[in-house]
């Protein structure tokens, strides 16, 4: 049971039950827009800007280490430039970082990429792209304009960085295929214009756009739904799916979704490998998974989720540092730890250095290999001998040892990071 309604309490339920690894957070704006605006695509009054602003600071008080925004998505995707750059500033004195799951990653990227820019320079807060990368085929090209700006805004003295994880094929939710219009509101919103027959024409289109986007639809993999009753279409593509139910595709769709009540993720593949080989080299980028909380056993081992939950560090040093040489082993661990422990403002870790915390993987650069697929992603990588977090065995001999020495890492300093 949910007995929190603020980080506070949450790190407290955390603290608890104890933890394996460290962790911190963002507070979210999609988060603190629903608490205090609803689910509507409207501007806030004065009075809920003032109240969101006051979330923001209260999140930042009680530990967080920024802020998030995921622009693509309902209801953090209403908020105006001008309500984000409200909603930033307030980082500023206590160090904070924005991180930004960006408006668009496809056509309009460029565009998308100017928006956040535009706020870090505003602000003067350090901007992280989270997941940059360049969507669809027709769009691969843009990659050259992409880190053109991403240089420029650096020279130019705003502070700001990405992540990215090293796969070709990004995850989400099924339903982002329909515009932001069919997501507004809540859940039953959503499903009552999926099943709208006078909506019918227009949503139909919206799955023609996305097909004509993607080049077919064996490039999207239903990787979990929410019941029994649609296992077996995970992992499969939609063409597959579709052709047993004996549907169109779109059909197919709507139908799932309505079905799983909205809960259908999926895995599509849309990225270009010259451009993920040009992100992992890039100075400015660092190693992320992009995951949510998943294990080989019980509950959270249903689905057939993003193979990067497992696999998306070892994948890394395996294919592009010992196989493909992209780049040495020591530019790449950085990537993994000293790098994201600055921007993040996490002293005295991220480094193997006297009085440093013990966060420590001892791993065979010879023989490291992630498992993970994505028909079978519910797998450990292979060659990670020990970890220790704090000091203490997490993982002795690439067994799980049971330990918890995990803790929760908060802001530890103020000013810009």
């Amino acid at each position: 049971e949910a007995d929190w309604t603020d980080l506070q309490g949450f790190f407290r339920r955390l603290s608890c039950r104890g933890m394996a690894v460290n962790y911190a957070t963002l507070v979210g704006q999609g988060t603190i827009r629903a608490a205090v605006v609803g689910y509507k695509n409207r501007l806030p009054t004065s009075g809920e800007m003032e109240k969101m602003k006051d979330l923001v600071r209260q999140s930042l008080a009680q530990g967080a280490v920024g802020l998030s925004t995921g622009l693509e998505y309902a209801p953090g995707s209403f908020a105006s430039t001008e309500e984000l750059i409200e909603l930033v500033q307030e980082l500023k004195s206590w160090g904070g970082l924005y991180a930004t799951h960006m408006r668009d990653e496809e056509d309009q990227v460029l565009e998308a990429l100017e928006e956040a820019i535009d706020i870090a320079e505003r602000t003067g807060v350090f901007l992280e792209i989270s997941h940059l990368k360049v969507g669809y085929p027709r769009n691969w090209s843009k990659i050259d304009e992409v880190l053109s700006k991403i240089e420029e805004a650096e020279k130019s003295g705003i502070q700001l960085g990405a992540d990215i994880y090293p796969y070709t094929a990004f995850a989400t939710g099924l339903s982002i295929f329909f515009p932001l219009w069919v997501r507004e509101g809540k859940k039953e919103d959503f499903l009552s214009r999926l099943k709208n027959p006078e909506l019918q024409p227009a949503l139909k289109q919206a799955i023609l756009q996305a097909e004509q986007n993607l080049g077919s639809w064996e490039n999207v993999l239903i990787s979990s739904v929410k019941t029994d009753r649609n296992r077996q279409y995970e992992g499969q593509n939609l063409q597959q799916a579709a052709s047993q139910r004996k549907q169109d595709v779109f059909s197919f769709i709507r139908d799932l979704l309505i079905e799983e009540e909205g809960q259908v993720s999926m895995v599509c593949f849309a990225i270009s490998e010259d451009n993920l080989k040009r992100l992992l080299q890039h100075p400015l980028t660092c190693l992320a998974s992009d995951g949510e909380l998943v294990s080989t056993e019980g509950p959270l081992a249903r689905g057939r989720p993003h193979p990067h939950y497992y696999g998306s560090f070892p994948r890394a040093i395996a294919r592009y540092v010992r196989e493909e040489k992209l780049l040495p082993l020591e530019q790449m661990v950085r990537k993994m730890t000293a790098l994201p422990a600055a921007r993040f403002g996490f002293r005295r870790r991220g480094l193997i250095r006297e009085g440093f915390v013990a966060d420590l993987v001892i791993f065979d650069p010879e023989k490291i290999m992630d498992k993970a697929t994505f028909t079978n992603p519910h797998q450990y990588p292979e060659g990670i001998h020990y970890v220790l977090v704090n000091g203490k065995l997490v993982v002795a001999e690439e067994k799980i040892t049971g330990e918890l020495p995990g803790r929760i890492l908060k802001r530890e300093r103020k000013g810009r990071i």
